[in-house]
């Protein structure tokens, strides 16, 4: 075997061990490049299983299976795919690159089924988009789902939507359009109706394993002394019971059984559905609550270590078996716990491909309500650093609602006092707040923590919807040059920028969620309308505020495109302006350094002219306008936003 010397000795007995079982599974022509795989990944799939599962009297016998699993993935992946494997091998930052662009959408409002959405990639192609998010697609449970994340069955797809061909077909048709598909991969949880759920159920004690179940509330009681409720309205506790078994864990809802990765039997079963997804040509997996997968009691049972571990195992596994995916882990928790999910220490840079960057969408709308972005530049500018190989998914908002992540410790650095300061912006973007331009609704009030989190559309939050009631010219005009200001925010920070569906078209809250028995109990359906395609067609209409704001956005889209600063491997560095109003970044360069200064209010502002000399910026070009500016201060007209350089493109 070749590079076994790469290996430790330790790992590399192993990898001679194992070998034998792999190859008696694979094709002549498909050995020598798993093996080259298996032996390159091997530390990091061994170093994560070891805590995991290393004490076990069956371990030896487990990694055998699991490399079966991965062989037998590999053996059955289509050949296109292989090739697809081989090209993203020999670019691996194919995701972190300038031309990136994602958009998020459910399946069945966007395009009603899976044809469907194939009937409209020339909208997607006219924005650019080279990564698609489809949300509800994996078959959920009958009634009650959580907004398509309780999965009855992972390797099905929604009836409404189509069927796994139809999948396997969109599948190939956006990846000859240069579009990889991410779909939702629930890891903490499933539905009460998967078939595991069932046949635990039904008393098999094989699959009554794979959950989280207690005879009597004992220690259900003791973890619940430490742990938080994510749904306190509709959902309280954590634990539901369930008449042939017992008290299930359930962190989420009752619906939802919480998985027991202390389980092997558990992770095998994940990383075998994955890569059976992953050869139908899914791209990208969003890994759903991934914070909430190991439990610890005395803990909140969130970003565990053991979590983790996990996801380095899970990437290595398809590192070796599907190498052309990503994983982008959904986790909505502290910078500190957040960095962590991309792989820290000895594992840095071997959890997660991409995560969300929850922070910079937060500040964005705290600064937009106080007009004061003093907050969003110091808990920015302390924001731990990733590794080069990862990139940030930058968001505006996304299906969920948002909740204010904004700690005491960070508002007193600022002069804030936090709870005050939540309770703000909870009042801001209910519009309950004096002069507030902002419509939404309170998601999930908790008495006692006081928190409140915000549903809404983009386009209602930024001020759009109460303008249009109002008809007032000039307030349309601001709430889109807010809106604007957002996306040049999220598509300049580098990473991987994700449009939620209809944004960009100034999509409006959507009321009829309360007319639907379904929908009517989560307010955050408010923000999840139907894609609206006769507002769609008004984006060719001149002048039209359709026209005014897809074509902002598609501008900022071709701008970004052509500006190898934004490349995910040249992190932001956050910049002090001395102005209460304006943000800036600047993002190092062998070309130059990028500049991007915002203007978070609604005058005219001026960056001093230190803040460009600073950053060897004496004579700059915006990229945006495609004009020098005018030496001395810089001006920045209401929520304005430059790109700047000091050399123009070729």
């Amino acid at each position: 075997m070749q590079n076994l010397r790469l290996l430790s000795p330790e790992a590399r007995a192993h990898v001679e061990r194992l070998w034998p079982l792999a190859e008696a599974i694979l094709a002549p022509a498909d050995r020598q490049l798993f093996q080259l795989r298996l032996v390159r990944q091997f530390e990091n799939l061994y170093e994560a299983l070891v805590p995991l599962y290393g004490a076990r009297d069956d371990f030896a016998e487990l990694l055998g299976r699991l490399v079966q699993l991965l062989a037998r993935a590999y053996a059955a992946r289509p050949e296109k795919l292989k090739a697809l494997d081989l090209e993203r091998d020999l670019t691996p930052d194919w995701f972190q690159r300038e031309g990136v662009v994602g958009y998020v959408a459910y399946a069945e409002r966007f395009a009603g089924t899976l044809k469907g959405v194939e009937a409209h990639l020339d909208y997607l192609k006219e924005l650019r988009v080279t990564y698609l998010h489809l949300m509800s697609v994996i078959k959920t449970r009958e009634g009650e789902n959580d907004g398509g994340y309780a999965v009855a069955d992972y390797l099905d797809v929604q009836p409404q939507l189509g069927t796994l061909e139809d999948l396997e077909r969109l599948c190939a048709r956006l990846r000859s359009e240069g579009i990889s598909l991410c779909l939702d991969f629930v890891l903490n949880h499933c539905a009460d109706t998967h078939p595991w759920a069932e046949r635990a159920r039904a008393g098999d004690p094989f699959y009554r394993d794979f959950f989280y179940v207690f005879p009597d509330r004992t220690l259900p009681d003791a973890f619940e002394r430490t742990l938080p409720e994510v749904f306190p309205d509709f959902a309280p506790g954590n634990f539901s019971f369930v008449p042939e078994l017992g008290w299930v864990w359930t962190t989420f809802h009752r619906y939802q059984w919480d998985l027991n990765y202390t389980n092997p039997e558990v992770f095998l079963a994940i990383t075998d559905t994955l890569l059976q997804l992953a050869n139908k040509g899914v791209e990208v997996f969003r890994l759903d609550a991934v914070a909430f997968m190991w439990k610890r009691l005395g803990t909140d049972c969130q970003n565990q270590p053991e979590v983790h571990e996990i996801l380095q195992a899970l990437r290595a596994c398809s590192r070796i078996a599907a190498s052309a995916t990503l994983h982008k882990a959904e986790a909505i928790v502290s910078p500190q716990q957040l960095i962590r999910y991309f792989g820290t220490g000895k594992g840095f840079g071997k959890a997660s491909n991409l995560a969300y960057h929850n922070s910079l969408m937060v500040q964005f709308w705290s600064a937009l309500a106080s007009r004061d972005t003093r907050l969003m530049t110091y808990v920015l500018k302390n924001f731990p650093r990733i590794p080069p190989t990862t990139a940030w998914a930058t968001y505006i908002r996304c299906h969920d609602d948002i909740g204010w992540a904004v700690t005491d410790e960070d508002a007193a650095a600022v002069g804030l006092d936090g709870h005050l300061h939540r309770a703000f912006l909870s009042d801001f973007y209910a519009g309950h707040f004096p002069g507030s331009f902002a419509v939404g609704e309170v998601f999930q009030f908790n008495p006692e923590t006081q928190d409140r989190r915000i549903s809404g559309t983009f386009a209602s939050l930024a001020g759009l919807e109460r303008a249009l009631e109002q008809g007032d010219p000039d307030e349309i005009a601001l709430s889109l040059e807010r809106i604007l200001l957002g996306y040049a925010l999220m598509l300049g920070f580098g990473g991987t920028p994700l449009l939620y569906m209809g944004d960009e078209l100034g999509l409006l809250n959507d009321y009829s969620y309360t007319q639907h028995p379904e929908t009517a109990g989560d307010n955050r359906w408010l923000h999840r309308p139907y894609m609206d395609w006769a507002k769609a067609a008004r984006r060719r209409e001149a002048g039209s505020l359709e026209a005014r704001l897809f074509g902002g956005v598609q501008h900022l889209i071709g701008v970004r495109a052509r500006t190898p600063q934004l490349h995910a491997a040249y992190q932001a560095e956050i910049a002090e302006t001395y102005h209460p109003h304006l943000f800036a970044y600047a993002r190092p360069h062998p070309l130059g350094t990028l500049l991007c200064v915002y203007n978070f209010s609604e005058r005219p502002q001026e960056a001093d002219v230190g803040l460009l000399s600073a950053h060897g910026l004496d004579a700059p070009y915006d990229l945006i306008t495609g004009a020098r500016v005018a030496t001395g201060p810089l001006p920045l007209p209401p929520y304005g936003r430059r790109w700047l350089v000091q050399t123009p493109p070729a």
